[in-house]
């Protein structure tokens, strides 16, 4: 499971930050890569990168102000024109399917792939599979705004070889059912277990991506025990009053919301252009001061989440 940052601006582009895109890949998992809001020019940030659109099976739009969503109608039409890449599914506030389908439709754009859309309307589960499930909850800003958390599943145990030996169980099929935690039986005759001879179920992983909203409850259930945590942070802690007028976070908010609800890893993103060169430095550095594990997000960086346990 890898994060990468495709774009970290608030608002507007600037020469050192696109603006607002994140890859989750999950290629070992799921040989799929999720993509969290798709600002302008996001398809020419993923050039920079080792992403393949096809891969992208899945999107999760937080809100329909342009610099979050403005990339969809290019990035859609290469992946058409990059093979099949199957299906995907777009979630979002009510209006997206509206926007995609418009910009779609009016420069005659035809996509090889269906696309289905899930509009966001209550907080709670809006996917799961055997691996992953993904929560959402409502945000406070000037429009509809949703908050993410993805929830890896328990991963099972690794399979204890040492108690296993005494059986001789051979290399191939069997070894692998016995990892997957089914029943085998020997030429023997012999029946094991394979629940008998797994460790403990490793805990999964938890992502949680905030983006525009005002500090909020629903955040902080979002963000409870996340390995990682991407919070806005379009301003410092200085011009609170502005964020809270323009109904934004500040590095200081992102960071109380990590020391109170035990998040590992605290990422900044969606900068204010005014906070450039030593001005944006000096946010990652006021946010330590309340929580540690925080650093400042650029454009292609990329984090590489560990397995637990």
């Amino acid at each position: 499971m890898e994060i990468q940052f495709l774009g970290t601006g608030a608002g507007q582009p600037s020469k050192n930050r696109n603006v607002s895109s994140v890859a989750l890949k999950l290629l070992d998992e799921l040989n799929q890569i999720w993509l969290f809001d798709v600002g302008e020019a996001t398809q020419h940030q993923i050039l920079n990168t080792n992403i393949r659109p096809r891969k992208i099976s899945k999107i999760f739009i937080s809100h329909n102000h342009g610099d979050h969503i403005f990339g969809l109608p290019g990035l859609l039409s290469s992946r058409s024109f990059q093979g099949d890449g199957g299906p995907l599914t777009i979630y979002g506030p009510a209006g997206i399917d509206q926007f995609v389908k418009t910009s779609l439709q009016v420069s005659r754009t035809k996509v090889s792939y269906p696309i289905k859309y899930i509009i966001l309307k209550e907080n709670g589960l809006i996917y799961e599979d055997d691996s992953f499930q993904v929560f959402t909850a409502r945000l406070d800003h000037r429009i509809p705004s949703y908050g993410f958390r993805v929830v890896e599943k328990p991963r099972p145990g690794e399979l204890m070889m040492d108690k296993l030996a005494k059986y001789n169980v051979p290399n191939g099929p069997l070894l692998g059912k016995l990892k997957a935690g089914e029943t085998i039986t020997l030429s023997d005759g012999q029946v094991l277990d394979g629940h008998d001879f797994l460790g403990k179920p490793r805990p999964g992983r938890i992502v949680t991506i905030i983006y525009d909203t005002r500090p909020t409850p629903s955040i902080g259930e979002l963000a409870e025990d996340a390995d990682v945590l991407i919070h806005e942070s379009t301003f410092n802690g200085q011009d609170a009053k502005m964020a809270h007028r323009y109904f934004h976070s500040t590095c200081v908010d992102a960071a109380k919301v990590a020391t109170k609800h035990h998040v590992h890893q605290l990422f900044l993103s969606h900068i204010s252009a005014r906070y450039i060169g030593q001005s944006g430095r000096e946010l990652e550095k006021e946010a330590r001061r309340i929580f540690k594990n925080t650093r400042l997000a650029n454009d292609l960086d990329s984090y590489n989440i560990p397995m637990k346990g």
